[in-house]
């Protein structure tokens, strides 16, 4: 069944409120001030029950006020925040996930086996609420006898140095699962509460009594250091079921006055006023709400009327409006776009850009110098709109990254280790696309790194480290790629233990001779394991061949260092975009090859002693490899030959071509399943003369290189040191 778009709206809201709900649990256990994450995860469950209740999904509903109650109580201090209590309300907020994606599915109703898993749960929040934890209901909301001097119902309660909070709740508050007295009781929690009238001018005779409505209203003098802001949030949640009204004590009026005077320019009254503190942005909505009634009306007069504003600050806020030229804030827009309307526009833009290149060979056959400036034009505006529409795919790994909070406590826990997790480079950006497909071998290096790499604490503690272990994700830019780093500080890979394995099941000849590199890439071999017991969770080995096959399906590379007893960390290199890069074009016969330009450190002409596979560049050897002998063209080689230096993963290497043909906006064409296997090419492209151009891949260019240059060195009996 299609879901409506309103019903669409709640499930992708409700799903980025679960998100942020799990990100705040997970730290507020540790965080110093807990209060403003407390309120955060309240907010969200409090949301995601009335935004349920609107679509009449009881299921949900039920569930999150149990949830919604039992943070309440922290809330008001009554339940302290305690690591049970942060296990319950994740597994919580996990069935409320469940919940959530079953109506994604089409079920308004959960089937029995969902409803069955939220019953433990539903006993433990109702085990949390049956202790009272503090004063009775009937006492915890009892109306304070008014301080001596104080009347709180007095239209001159600002005249007092207290604030005056003047509340009427709805009569549907109670069926909407909210009490009134839980909202007296958590003022408390910031201030102090002088005095309290209750108004029950709205109670009707006892015969037409609801009693599932409410009918009462409160006075209340309150002392606060909090501002207006504040005290309006404590009741964020009942706003629409209720008409509040919040008067400053008397000695605010002139520290608002003084406040408005400040300002470097005078915007609209409205603003002027919740910038100052005088006014909320919901009682400035209610003013301008009224005013659409009533256009003639000045918004000063109407919230002087609503008891939102005293007349002395209204006139403050006028008179710097006439000293300042009026400068209305400007406004900062989104929108949100299908994801699938913006790799339309990619492959549009694409198309445009083989296109745009066509035009340009047509006006350089026709040597029109007119339109030759138009296409050169056209060209570098097709390359703004290529950086734009790119630009418009690329998203932050940050939200990637945070998936891992939740599996290293979930994990560490169930392996009863102490782990942290330290993340760095949220903030580096790439393709929505890479993103998407990097996800599952990320979590496979982090799960897998938990339970075979980091030690257990008492192994830790022998070995003179911190009883807790850490793992670091790190992510960066580099020469047009985004390298991520996951790295432990556990007991490294065992070297002779994986070449003893890799002997023993034939992927390596005895007696031959292995860099580390080439060592540790043997656990990315498929079912390659050096692993005592399997677990259920991973082994540093299983699985990493798919690991190595999804990134290298991505165009990018894996890499591990190691280090006995002291850590792992694996290398993954990526390139920022599927889709359109900066290419450079070179020739080889009458072959045509594209690379991507970010790979490219410089072109120098070919010199080299015959035989040898590497030349001198500058003092260093450089190992080559000559694309014509690769690829097994026909034809001699040109005598103006030249060496493309290519650079990956710190690492150079050369690439000896006939021709330059200079850069080339290339958009990546996917080779086929027939062409899969080809070694060294990793896409095509198609020139402006329609014809095909083969896109080589980087990272296994420049590891052939030199790793053909290391076997001849050593056979040779002599030493390469290959430049970085």
């Amino acid at each position: 069944m299609d879901l409506d778009l309103a019903l669409q709206t709640f499930i992708a809201e409700s799903r980025e409120l679960l998100a942020d709900m799990e990100a705040s649990l997970l730290v507020v256990h540790q965080a110093a001030e807990k209060d403003e994450l407390v309120n955060a995860i309240f907010r969200a469950a409090h949301t995601i029950k009335g935004s349920a209740g609107l679509f009449s999904l009881e299921p949900i509903v039920a569930f999150t006020h149990g949830v919604e109650s039992v943070l309440d109580r922290v809330r008001s201090g009554q339940l302290p925040v305690s690591e049970g209590l942060v296990e319950l309300l994740l597994a919580s907020r996990d069935h409320m996930q469940a919940l959530v994606d079953a109506v994604a599915a089409g079920q308004r109703e959960p089937d029995a086996g969902l409803t069955q898993q939220g019953l433990p749960l539903v006993a433990r929040l109702q085990a949390l609420l049956a202790p009272a934890g503090g004063p009775p209901p009937d006492q915890a909301g009892a109306p304070a006898a008014p301080a001596k001097g104080a009347s709180p119902d007095a239209p001159d309660a600002t005249a007092t140095d207290t604030w005056h909070i003047s509340v009427r709740f709805g009569a549907e508050v109670l069926r909407h699962g909210l009490d009134p007295l839980a909202f007296v009781r958590y003022l408390a929690t910031l201030g102090r509460i002088v005095g309290i009238v209750t108004v029950t001018d709205g109670l009707p005779e006892a015969r037409a009594m609801d009693p599932e409505a409410c009918y009462l209203g409160f006075e209340i003098a309150y002392e606060t250091t909090a501002d207006k802001a504040t005290i309006e949030n404590v009741f964020e949640f009942v706003r629409d079921d209720c008409v509040l009204r919040i008067l400053p004590p008397h000695s605010r009026l002139q520290a608002y006055a003084q406040l408005l005077d400040q300002q470097a320019d005078a915007a609209r009254l409205g603003e002027m006023l919740v910038r100052c503190g005088t006014l909320t942005a919901l009682e400035l909505d209610a003013a301008l709400n009224t005013q659409c009634a009533t256009p003639a009306k000045p918004l000063g007069a109407i919230l002087v009327e609503q008891g939102s504003v005293q007349p002395e600050v209204v006139d403050a806020a006028l008179t710097r409006q006439q000293q300042v030229r009026e400068a209305g804030p400007r406004e900062n827009r989104s929108v949100r776009v299908d994801a699938d309307k913006l790799d339309q526009l990619i492959d549009l833009v694409g198309e445009l850009i083989i296109a745009g290149a066509n035009v340009n060979m047509i006006a350089r056959r026709a040597q029109n110098t007119e339109l030759q400036e138009s296409t050169s034009r056209l060209s570098m505006l097709v390359e703004e709109v290529r950086d734009s529409a790119l630009q418009l795919r690329m998203v932050k790994i940050g939200a990637t990254f945070a998936r891992f909070q939740r599996v290293v406590h979930d994990v560490s826990r169930e392996l009863g280790k102490d782990i942290a997790l330290v993340v760095s480079g949220e903030d580096t950006e790439l393709d929505k696309t890479v993103i998407e497909m990097i996800g599952d071998p990320l979590m496979h290096l982090v799960r897998n790194a938990m339970d075979h790499g980091i030690e257990p604490a008492e192994q830790r503690s022998a070995r003179g480290k911190p009883a807790h272990g850490t793992l670091r994700l790190d992510a960066c830019h580099d020469s047009g790629s985004i390298v991520i780093t996951v790295q432990d500080d556990g007991g490294g890979l065992r070297r002779e233990r994986i070449l003893a394995k890799a002997i023993e099941r034939g992927l390596v000849a005895p007696g031959r001779a292995l860099s580390d590199a080439e060592v540790y890439a043997l656990v990315f071999e498929p079912g390659f394991s050096t692993a005592e017991q399997v677990t259920n969770l991973s082994g540093r080995g299983v699985g990493l061949d798919v690991v190595k096959r999804n990134i290298t399906a991505l165009r990018g590379s894996v890499d591990i260092s190691s280090a006995e007893g002291v850590g792992t960390k694996v290398t993954v290199r990526l390139p920022l975009t599927l889709a359109i890069i900066d290419g450079f074009l070179v020739g080889v016969g009458k072959s045509v090859f594209a690379i991507a330009l970010d790979s490219i450190e410089e072109c120098v002409a070919f010199s080299a002693e015959p035989g040898h596979d590497y030349t001198n560049l500058r003092g260093q050897v450089l190992p080559f490899v000559r694309l014509r002998e690769m690829f097994s063209l026909r034809g001699a080689p040109t005598r103006g030959e030249n060496i493309v230096v290519l650079k990956h993963a710190e690492q150079k290497a050369g690439l000896v071509v006939d021709s330059l043909l200079g850069e080339f906006q290339t958009v990546i064409k996917p080779l086929g399943p027939m062409f899969s296997h080809i070694k060294c090419i990793s896409g095509s492209t198609i020139l402006g003369n329609g014809e095909v151009a083969l896109i080589l891949d980087v990272p296994a260019l420049v590891g052939r290189c030199v790793s053909s240059a290391r076997k001849g060195a050593a056979h040779h009996g002599r030493s390469i040191e290959v430049p970085a």
